[in-house]
């Protein structure tokens, strides 16, 4: 007699503990008080992938990258929490997330695309709380170009840019 189709699965759960995004915030925003660093952002994957992304006005060291990371893995229980960790700054392509980032790339090139989805590029200029000014090119009368100030609060920006010349 076939008894193949009578046998019933059974699944094995593993309990794993979900890291908490808002605990690694906490972590690094403890590690880097009181330093010229900033925390940029935290993301968390439901896999355990830890990504921390911080930075400083003259741009952040490997050393205090793996500064971070060891502070964080420190005070984390491998034996609770399985996890893949990395800490770096910003890419250069990814927008502007905050206003320390303005600050760290005023007078550089940077592409800015307001919420209507049109793009303007320039010399970023007088970062404030409120927003910020690029100094641009603009065609006057069909063929003129002039040089113009044009100013964005940041509620009117979908993203802002450092723009990277190899010249």
């Amino acid at each position: 007699m076939d008894t193949w189709g009578t046998k019933v699965p059974y699944f094995i759960i593993i309990h794993q503990t979900m890291i908490d995004k808002v605990k690694i915030e906490k972590l690094v925003k403890e590690f880097i008080g009181g330093t010229e660093l900033f925390l940029v952002a935290v993301k968390v994957s439901s896999a355990g992938k830890i990504t921390v992304l911080a930075d400083k006005k003259e741009g952040i060291t490997i050393d205090e990258c793996v500064s971070i990371s060891r502070f964080i893995e420190k005070n984390l229980n491998r034996d609770e929490e399985d996890y893949e960790l990395m800490v770096s700054s910003p890419g250069l392509d990814m927008p502007f997330m905050l206003k320390e980032q303005y600050i760290k790339s005023e007078g550089k090139n940077v592409e800015v695309i307001n919420m209507e989805g049109t793009k303007f590029s320039g010399l970023l200029k007088n970062v404030t709380d409120g927003g910020f000014e690029i100094e641009t090119e603009v065609k006057v009368k069909g063929q003129t170009k002039e040089i113009k100030e044009l100013s964005f609060n940041y509620d009117q920006v979908k993203s802002t840019r450092k723009v990277v010349s190899f010249k």
